[in-house]
């Protein structure tokens, strides 16, 4: 059955990013909130993050995670039963971590060496993998949970000088809109904000010139804490269900874009079948893993 109201209030919330930007003000907002426990991974800390941790030792507590790195993502489970307690997991999961065109990962200075870009490791693999681990993880102990990505405003529309970037943004959208089916199948609600321009440190805090090529301004930026309280709105409020998508940018601080299955229920015996066809291996995969965590 579907999530429903969802309230902060007494979850605990896993937040990758969490150490600067958004989902750094999304941290304190949740910790307001009521949450009960808030596990921030991220690679570092801004100060303001560790003076939050410092005052706040028991609610708030930090790993460091490389979020390319699946063992890294796979650690967070056992990192949050460390720290609040054997049997606990994750109401609330927060893929936030994310990269905007650096030199090191674009198309169109191609200087990765790796043998792939890691941009798209960061802003599309992750968000996808820790959403597996977040329902993995919730639907071994038998409980909801939510889960909310940080797309883009550039995962609905292209930019040639962001081609990459857009890639990584729009492949979280259409992952986000094929999932809406958790919600109703595992009670697993999995939704994305999509941000226009925001003052964060993704834009404040390069050393390059592409501030100044995409032409940002304070003045048409919206703050990370107007974009922190669309996520909780979206995780709360019944009214978005999994695969609900919310636009949020200078002008318009709220706008809930359509999002459609393929096919959609009309509730005809044709479309019963297709479903109980379609879904039958992925329900399978489930219910082989429901309840089946240790105590």
């Amino acid at each position: 059955m579907p999530v429903g109201h969802f309230p902060l209030q007494d979850k605990i919330v896993v937040i990758t990013g969490g150490g600067s930007g958004i989902c750094f003000s999304f941290a304190q907002l949740a910790l307001t909130s009521g949450a009960r426990g808030i596990l921030i991974c991220d690679l570092q800390l801004t100060p303001a993050a560790q003076d939050l941790i410092n005052q706040t030792p028991d609610e708030v507590h930090f790993m460091k995670c490389d979020v390319t790195d699946w063992n890294d993502l796979e650690a967070i489970p056992p990192k949050v039963e460390e720290a609040f307690g054997k049997g606990q997991v994750g109401d609330v999961w927060i893929a936030g971590a994310g990269v905007f065109e650096p030199k090191w990962s674009s198309f169109i200075y191609d200087e990765e060496k790796e043998g792939g870009y890691k941009a798209m490791r960061i802003n599309a693999e992750h968000p996808i993998k820790l959403t597996r681990i977040a329902m993995r993880s919730a639907i071994s102990v038998n409980k909801p949970c939510a889960v909310l990505i940080v797309s883009s405003g550039a995962g609905i529309t292209g930019q040639y000088a962001a081609a990459l970037y857009c890639a990584t943004k729009h492949a979280v959208v259409g992952f986000t809109k094929s999932m809406g089916q958790a919600d109703i199948d595992e009670n697993c609600k999995i939704v994305c904000i999509l941000p226009g321009m925001v003052s964060t440190p993704l834009w404040t805090g390069r050393s390059d010139a592409v501030a100044s090529q995409f032409s940002y301004t304070d003045e048409v930026c919206i703050t990370p804490e107007d974009v922190a309280q669309g996520m909780k709105e979206m995780i709360e409020e019944e009214k978005y269900p999994g695969g609900s998508l919310m636009s949020i940018a200078k002008g318009k601080l709220r706008n809930v874009l359509e999002s459609k299955l393929a096919f959609a229920n009309d509730g005809s015996e044709i479309y019963k079948q297709f479903e109980s066809k379609c879904y039958a291996p992925i329900r399978e995969i489930w219910n082989g893993e429901r309840g089946t965590k240790l105590s």
